[in-house]
């Protein structure tokens, strides 16, 4: 079992803080132009997928001598993001992170968020992602998280996915019990940290969280996340 699988995409370069928090211990792969960021962040992806349309020549011959490449059609169903997902999944992680600069069209970044809601993810115990500098956690109902959140930060949920019931979050400043959250509504969002760590739970559905980590507690521990 390999514990962290980064998926690294995305058209700008990546966020700094967010590649220094990485376990030195991660697998990591490149869905297409995503590998010239990862190069350049000092990363060394050991897998490259995608039709590879928007990598760099340099980064391809790289890529052809030192890691394991998968090419799919242009035609494909699939993004280059979801194939790399998938294909993280079939590792069997306790931790998957997708990890942007970000800097992409909005159905793109969009795309890419939605895919961290795959059913297929259901058994991966924490799945996060960095997009530019924003933290995000991404919960499968039945989940529950506990979130080493920065105090008096802005701490947002949506349910991006689809319809979100029985949320239940304690440690802000709005609290929520058995709550039932609709799609890509406000009803979730800006909320405050009063004391950390905040707890989150959803009962069906999945949950995307949008918060700041605390700077003494960077990485939430995998073990702390249970079923409710």
């Amino acid at each position: 079992m390999n514990d962290t699988v980064v998926i690294v995409t995305g058209a700008e370069p990546l966020d700094r803080r967010s590649v220094h928090l990485l376990p030195a211990n991660a697998i990591v792969i490149a869905a297409d132009g995503g590998l010239d960021h990862a190069l350049a962040a000092g990363l060394t992806p050991a897998g490259l997928i995608g039709d590879l349309d928007s990598i760099s020549p340099d980064g391809l011959a790289w890529a052809t001598e030192h890691a394991t490449i998968q090419r799919h059609p242009e035609g494909k169903d699939q993004t280059d993001t979801e194939l790399a997902i998938a294909f993280a999944n079939s590792m069997t992680p306790e931790r998957l992170v997708l990890l942007a600069g970000g800097g992409d069209r909005l159905d793109h970044t969009i795309a890419a968020l939605g895919a961290l809601g795959a059913p297929e993810l259901t058994s991966i115990p924490l799945i996060e992602c960095w997009w530019g500098d924003q933290h995000v956690r991404v919960l499968h109902g039945p989940g529950r998280a506990t979130l080493h959140a920065r105090v008096d930060s802005t701490l947002s949920i949506l349910a991006l996915h689809g319809p979100c019931s029985g949320v239940a979050m304690s440690g802000t400043r709005w609290e929520l019990e058995q709550f039932d959250l609709a799609p890509a509504v406000g009803r979730g969002m800006s909320n405050v940290v009063e004391t950390s760590p905040v707890s989150v739970r959803v009962s069906l559905g999945v949950l995307t969280v949008f918060f700041e980590p605390d700077a003494d507690h960077p990485l939430d521990d995998p073990d702390e996340e249970t079923t409710p």
